[in-house]
């Protein structure tokens, strides 16, 4: 970057004999001025002729070290997904034939070595075509977005109905499997009320951004909140939500030209996507993605997408939080005989802790915080996970004023454990026990 001529540059003392050189010299200057590309020091700058060589060999030196930094901040900026031929897919998979790093009923991963980067590749149905002319356009959109608490997404590649959805390996273990671990339930690595906190504020975070910062459209929605889909890091226990960009790129919130228009004649109506649903009877209609226990009631009902339903898969995660619980269980029913199991939701139990007052909510709390939490707190922070899970997605706030009070809630509990002597410094390992 060029810099403005100061008093110490060496002038040459005027004469009537150099004069034109001067002007000459004046004009030079001024043109490395307006070539942006010019690596002169003006600092150093020296206008008699006996110096050019000394300048040359400075100028090409600060040429070097111009492209060096150009470099350097080249590769320190994040990559724009990729559009991977399906060969590559096929050849980090071993042709799909390693070891699946997970599966269910909607799609499939495997952790691999792809173009030198530690990755995982996810395969997921296609709910309506896309071309390659739409592939690219829709990666360069999710590009756009960088948040600390999104997995990066690094490419994608299309084979037949399938999309393959490429994103970086983070270290670490699910939401899910750090507050239930299978192997011992007694234990949570999460055994602190702060780092609970920390968490649900950094997602809450995480996700308006998504919904209102992401670059892409005040529209986007995730459609796959929950516990087993946020990455917990391994040191730090950082979260970070996975699947960014799925919803879009799968086809699961998109809208048929005709839909959008019957929206728009409705008002309010326009705010909400929807599935395509064809009109004739016999067509088959488009099935819902979701987990149980997730799912927003309006998309139970009619397949009715927005914003809200993101908000609503929040509420119940925060709610997870507090309690340790799993959103959806069956339990044995007590005093039943023939063995029947009762449908328990993460929901119900908290809106009936919270109708029976303080005593309860300190008992509906995560028993493995050993009794010690702010309690005000915690009761703020199970109505703010009720709100979400309102049933009437008008009544649920948006995830700007979400973030907002669980920060706020955030600060209370800092002071909190600091009123207490709790350290807010954590390192753990996620290793089995």
């Amino acid at each position: 970057m060029c810099k403005t001529k100061k008093s110490t540059d060496v002038i040459d003392p005027p004469s009537p004999r150099s004069s034109r050189h001067q002007r000459m010299s004046k004009s030079n200057a001024s043109s490395s001025y307006a070539d942006p590309s010019s690596s002169v020091n003006f600092t150093s700058y020296n206008i008699s002729t006996t110096d050019a060589k000394s300048s040359t060999k400075s100028s090409s030196k600060s040429s070097s070290s111009s492209r060096a930094s150009l470099v350097s901040l080249k590769n320190s900026l994040p990559d724009n997904p990729l559009i991977y031929e399906f060969s590559e897919i096929r050849s980090a998979t071993n042709n799909f034939l390693s070891k699946p790093f997970s599966s269910s009923s909607s799609s499939s991963s495997w952790r691999c070595l792809i173009r030198g980067k530690d990755a995982i590749v996810f395969q997921r149905k296609l709910l309506r075509p896309i071309e390659l002319p739409e592939l690219k356009h829709q990666l360069s959109v999710i590009g756009r977005s960088h948040h600390n608490s999104l997995v990066k997404l690094l490419g994608a590649s299309i084979s037949g109905d399938y999309v393959y959805l490429v994103y970086e390996f983070i270290v670490g273990a699910n939401l899910a499997e750090c507050l239930r671990n299978p192997r011992n339930p007694n234990f949570t690595v999460l055994s602190t009320w702060i780092s609970r906190m920390q968490i649900a504020t950094d997602l809450a975070h995480g996700l308006d951004y998504i919904h209102h910062c992401s670059g892409l459209n005040s529209k986007f929605i995730h459609n796959h909140i929950k516990s087993s889909s946020i990455v917990i890091t391994e040191e730090t226990l950082t979260p970070k939500i996975c699947h960014f960009g799925t919803a879009e790129l799968c086809g699961e919130t998109a809208v048929t030209e005709e839909e959008n228009e019957e929206e728009e004649e409705g008002g309010d109506e326009s705010e909400i996507t929807t599935y395509r649903r064809p009109k004739r009877p016999n067509v088959k209609k488009i099935k819902l993605e979701g987990t149980r226990g997730y799912i927003a009631p309006e998309m139970m009902e009619n397949g009715t997408m927005s914003q809200k339903i993101d908000v609503y898969a929040f509420g119940v995660l925060i709610l997870e939080l507090i309690s340790g619980d799993e959103a959806l269980k069956f339990i044995l029913e007590k005093g039943n005989r023939g063995g029947g199991y009762v449908r328990v939701s993460v929901i119900e139990t908290a809106r009936k802790a919270v109708e029976n007052g303080t005593g309860e909510i300190r008992t509906w709390v995560d028993r493995r915080l050993m009794d010690s939490f702010p309690v005000e707190v915690a009761e703020k922070m199970v109505v703010v996970g009720l709100e979400c899970v309102e049933e009437d997605p008008d009544k649920r706030p948006g995830m700007g004023r979400v973030a907002g009070k669980i920060s706020k809630l955030f600060l209370e509990s800092s002071r909190w454990a600091e009123s207490i002597g709790k350290s807010l410094d954590m390192s753990v390992s996620l290793a089995p026990r």
